[in-house]
């Protein structure tokens, strides 16, 4: 691929929902439209239905597959994601023929899908072969549907407007070449011209690597990164909904919210790591290593810059953020574990093997409480292996809620001592809190009913009140 100064361009899920009302304003846009690279999720909720529902749980094909409940729930699961599907091209194009050219697109990858895991199930009936070996590879299968049919739609509807658009599918569908991602995403791009055409890439990418076993429902953002690095991009941008801002305007009033401007790769992971993600944390370490500033902006909003996201250090010390996630918990006791060396490892092996995420912890010399990110059944499954373990201890959990103020430089702030006064005026009261020698975040423990009014108090004190309003990239 030739390398001119191009960007690649991310479109999230409930984004693409809405691509045909963006076809002018994000897609075909200032008179000339290249030099972008477009990288497409699946239309809004066509992932849940292909998978399963990501916050109810709600089964989709696959989830019916695996649970091997019988060849009718699976089937029927695969009908439906298909409908969705048709339903969704059909909203976003006009034409009768590119209808069709969509109609048959789905029909072969549903039918051909349909036909694969009637034969894996079928291959699995006999002792040798065992149907779990090869979940992976039908996730990956199933998923992958939703992203290979958003981009030929959107491919089909830019064609329609004049535009040089160029389907560059990296799914590998029946491709019997074992490819690393930078060998797939290699190969998809050359000869292409993005300085003379439009490329809509699909948001999976089939590899050896198997992008779904390390990132899950993440992995359309590693495709992003890698292919932005890969060429070289000037910026890789993400379009939301939203703007990154100092809050959740629905918490403290869209008047009082400022959008960030800029911030750096540091804010960025604090935020994926109290579930606000600008970015998966493994696509961010890809554009920060190779030097390729991240911008995220409001897709119905073309016309402002967004947000910056590079390694600049920040003019000036500021809270930017002030965000909150609900938690557990998880406290052990145990008054003989004064200068015994281990008890933090058994606990970190245990919640790593029931796939708990530790988003922070605390200890002093019998307790050790890890703030965890987790439902109550995997929880439950973790107190009883701790009690196990060590009977003498007392090992208990409660709901709390984790509020942050972030920042790239928090030095001189006094950002803890100011937060827990101002939670006091406003009549709340911090179960704990916590700051790093890092200066990038405070962290304030509090009871879970009382996350939204931290959230306005601590706005208020350490934004509202505070500094300059926040400077815009250009």
């Amino acid at each position: 691929m030739t390398k001119p100064s191009h960007t690649v361009e991310k479109i999230g899920g409930t984004t693409m929902s809405r691509i045909r009302e963006l076809k002018g304003s994000l897609l075909i846009r200032n008179g000339d439209p290249y030099g972008r690279v477009f990288v497409v999720s699946a239309f809004g909720g066509i992932t849940d239905l292909l998978l399963e529902h990501k916050k109810t749980g709600e089964p989709g094909a696959y989830a019916a597959f695996a649970a091997a409940a019988g060849d009718h729930e699976w089937l029927a699961a695969l009908d439906r994601a298909g409908a969705a599907m048709a339903a969704a091209h059909a909203a976003v194009l006009d034409h009768p023929g590119d209808q069709e050219r969509a109609d048959a697109f789905l029909r072969e990858r549903i039918q051909g899908t349909r036909s694969c895991l009637i034969d894996l199930h079928r291959l699995c009936s006999y002792g040798h072969f065992r149907l779990s070996e090869h979940m992976l590879q039908t996730r990956e299968l199933l998923s992958g549907l939703g992203e290979s049919h958003s981009a030929f739609v959107t491919t089909l509807m830019l064609q329609r407007a004049g535009i040089a658009a160029r389907y560059v599918d990296l799914s590998g569908w029946r491709d019997e070449n074992e490819l690393t991602l930078d060998q797939r995403i290699g190969g998809a791009m050359a000869g292409v011209d993005a300085s003379a055409e439009m490329p809509i890439v699909t948001g999976y990418a089939q590899c050896t690597e198997g992008l779904m076993r390390e990132f899950d429902r993440g992995y359309s953002e590693v495709t992003f990164s890698r292919l932005a690095a890969l060429t070289g991009a000037r910026e890789a941008i993400i379009h939301k909904e939203f703007h990154l801002s100092s809050a959740d305007p629905k918490l403290v009033g869209a008047g009082a919210v400022r959008k960030l401007g800029r911030t750096n790769y540091d804010v960025a992971d604090q935020l994926s790591n109290l579930g606000m993600e600008a970015i998966h944390p493994k696509a961010a370490k890809t554009l920060r290593q190779s030097g390729v500033p991240l911008r995220v902006t409001n897709a119905f909003e073309p016309q402002d810059p967004g947000t910056l996201i590079d390694d600049q250090p920040a003019g000036g010390p500021s809270v930017e953020i002030v965000t909150g996630l609900d938690l557990h918990a998880l406290e052990l006791f145990e008054q003989d574990m004064v200068g015994v060396k281990g008890y933090d490892a058994a606990i970190i092996e245990v919640l790593t093997r029931h796939n708990v995420r530790i988003v922070s912890k605390v200890s002093n010399a019998n307790t050790i409480t890890h703030y965890v990110d987790t439902s109550l059944k995997a929880l439950r499954r973790v107190e009883r292996d701790l009690a196990a373990r060590y009977p003498a201890a007392v090992v208990t959990s409660c709901a709390v809620s984790m509020v942050a103020a972030v920042g790239r430089d928090l030095d001189g702030l006094a950002v803890l001592s100011r937060g827990l006064n101002a939670l006091a005026d406003a009549g709340l009261a911090a179960i704990g809190a916590s700051q790093g020698p890092r200066q990038v975040d405070v962290q304030f423990i509090v009871e879970r009913e009382a996350m939204a009014a931290t959230i306005k108090a601590l706005h208020a004190e350490l934004i509202e009140a505070d500094a300059e309003p926040a400077r815009v990239a250009a």
